[in-house]
């Protein structure tokens, strides 16, 4: 999956606008302009499409964490260089305050099925001798999940109003 992909995937999970994108990059004390948020969501194949790095990825997550949990007392974490996939997903599940079976639940929703083992491998530091690289295809399910997780809430209270 390419940064822009995340970016996107995670802007329509939560519903946020321009200004709230703009808001948890500034969280991170990262300017950016709505034109380049506009960019950055584009398809590939628009001519405006602009690439998200790493760097600029991670800082969005970064603040995606500051805006769910709050921000920690003492200097801030500095967003990644490079980022894999095992990072993005770490990330999240931080972020939204997750543990092992709220994972697999999630996975589980977009009828992915993974083991309890399995799942704690993609949260090794790479190098340990169970760490397992996270592919494309995992963290795709896990977006999915979140997807059907958290606007099918919004569905169900919009039906209630």
């Amino acid at each position: 999956m390419t940064n822009n992909e995340v970016l996107r995937r995670i802007r329509y999970i939560f519903d946020y606008s321009d200004t709230k994108m703009i808001a948890l990059f500034g969280m991170e004390n990262k300017t950016v302009t709505r034109e380049e948020v506009s960019d950055w969501l584009k398809k590939e194949d628009d001519s405006a499409y602009k690439s998200c790095n790493d760097t600029l990825l991670a800082t969005f997550l970064n603040g995606l964490i500051n805006d769910k949990r709050g921000k920690k007392d003492g200097p801030q974490i500095e967003p990644e260089k490079k980022l894999t996939n095992n990072m993005i997903f770490t990330k999240l599940k931080i972020a939204l305050e997750l543990k092992a079976d709220d994972v697999l639940d999630i996975l589980a929703l977009a009828d992915f099925h993974f083991g309890k083992h399995e799942l704690s491998a993609l949260f090794r530091k790479p190098g340990h001798k169970h760490y397992r690289e996270c592919k494309d295809q995992v963290l795709r399910n896990f977006l999915n999940g979140l997807q059907l997780t958290y606007r099918s809430k919004e569905a169900i209270g919009e039906a209630y109003k």
